[in-house]
C-alpha cells in the first residue's frame, strides 16, 4: 500500500518483518537451514538437467529413458525438500505448513507436489503416452519455476530484513 506525503510523492508503507528476532534466531540456529540451503541448489541443478533431457526427448525421440529416471530423481529431490522445509518450519515458526510468512511458497509447493506425484503415478501405472506424462512434468516443472522464484524473494527479503535501517536525516 502506499501513501502520499507532503511532497506529493508516494511512499511504500513500511513491510513488516519476516521473522520475528525469536525465529530469525531459531532459523539460524537450526541445521535444517543448512540443509534446505544445500538441497534447493541441488534441486535447481537437477532440474536443469532434466529438463534438458526432456526437452532433448521431445525434440528428437532420443533419451526417453534418461528422460524418465531425471523426472524421477527431480521429484526424489523435491519430495526431499519438502520434508526437510517442513520441519524446518516446524522449528522455526511452530507450524509443519503454512507459516504465514511462508503461506503462498507452500501453497504453490502443493502444486507442485501434486504435479510430480501425478507423473510419476502415471509412469508407473503406465497412464498416458510417453509426451502426455512428459506434459505432467513439464507443468509440475513450470510450477516449480514460480515456487524457486518466490523462495529467491522471500531469501531476497530476509536478507534485506537483516541490514542495518539507515536513518535519514531530518
Amino acid at each position: 500500500m502506499q501513501t502520499r506525503h507532503a511532497s506529493g510523492r508516494e511512499r511504500q508503507k513500511p513491510r513488516s518483518a519476516l521473522y520475528t528476532p525469536d525465529q530469525r534466531r531459531r532459523r539460524d540456529a537450526s541445521r535444517w537451514t543448512v540443509i534446505q540451503g544445500v538441497l534447493a541448489p541441488l534441486q535447481f541443478v537437477i532440474f536443469l538437467v532434466s529438463l534438458a533431457l526432456v526437452l532433448r526427448f521431445l525434440g528428437t525421440g532420443a533419451g526417453e529413458a534418461a528422460a524418465h529416471v531425471s523426472i524421477v530423481a527431480k521429484t526424489m529431490a523435491l519430495y526431499a525438500i519438502m520434508v526437510t522445509g517442513s520441519i524446518w518450519e516446524k522449528q522455526v515458526f511452530g507450524r509443519w505448513l503454512f507459516a504465514p510468512a511462508f503461506w503462498w511458497e507452500d501453497a504453490v509447493s502443493m502444486v507442485v507436489i501434486g504435479l510430480h506425484t501425478a507423473y510419476l503415478a502415471m509412469l508407473a501405472a503406465g497412464i498416458g503416452t510417453t509426451a502426455e506424462q512428459l506434459a505432467v512434468a513439464l507443468a509440475g516443472y513450470a510450477a516449480y519455476v514460480v515456487n524457486a522464484a518466490q523462495f529467491v524473494w522471500k531469501l531476497r527479503l530476509a536478507r534485506l530484513d537483516a541490514l542495518p535501517v539507515a536513518t535519514v536525516p531530518a
